[in-house]
């Protein structure tokens, strides 16, 4: 077994998913430390793979920055999907994400438009439709609420995660589920 300080042996194209795993853990550790100052290279470095796989499989920031947010809204979709969830799930479960993906928020914003991000978008809209048709059948979301409005907080309270202090957002993340919880309560 390789000592951690030791590049892993090169398996070829046999390694690709592996590497691949590796890089997003990797890159999800680099950046939740550094923050975009984070050289690119750092990636690779963390995963233990050479920089010529972290560029075959992300050939810049926001390819690596989309596959952990594909990662993301997978985990949103599966976890969302039960009956019983709802949007404060939801927005729990944003939470947890961006507190560790701030970097990642920064970059997805800078390129909403890019054809590699419109999709994450529409998965996600889809996942808050879901819940917010949910939540207006069970009475617990007021009719003035539509899909877009919980967008949009999910919006607000990723982009004040990312914009705070380390320590201090979790206090931002309670703030804003308070608003969010009166601004959405059936009138």
């Amino acid at each position: 077994m390789p000592s951690p300080a030791t590049p892993r042996a090169n398996r070829g194209p046999a390694a690709a998913a592996d590497n691949r795993r590796a890089l997003i853990a990797a890159a999800r550790e680099v950046y939740a430390e550094e923050g975009l100052r984070a050289p690119f290279s750092a990636v690779a470095k963390r995963a233990r793979v050479g920089q010529g796989s972290l560029y075959r499989h992300f050939p810049d920031r926001t390819a690596l920055a989309v596959a952990v947010f594909e990662e993301n809204v997978g985990d949103l979709e599966e976890y969302t999907a039960p009956p019983g969830r709802t949007i404060d799930d939801l927005l729990d479960r944003v939470v947890e994400q961006a507190v560790v993906s701030t970097a990642f928020i920064e970059l997805i914003t800078a390129d909403i438009h890019d054809p590699r991000v419109l999709p994450l978008g529409e998965r996600f809209g889809a996942v808050v439709t879901r819940l917010v048709q949910r939540e207006h059948a069970a009475g617990r979301l007021g009719a003035h609420i539509e899909a877009a409005d919980v967008l949009m907080a999910v919006g607000m309270l990723a982009t004040e995660i990312a914009r705070a202090d380390p320590p201090a957002r979790p206090a931002v993340a309670d703030r804003a589920r308070a608003l969010f919880r009166a601004a959405f309560a059936p009138r």
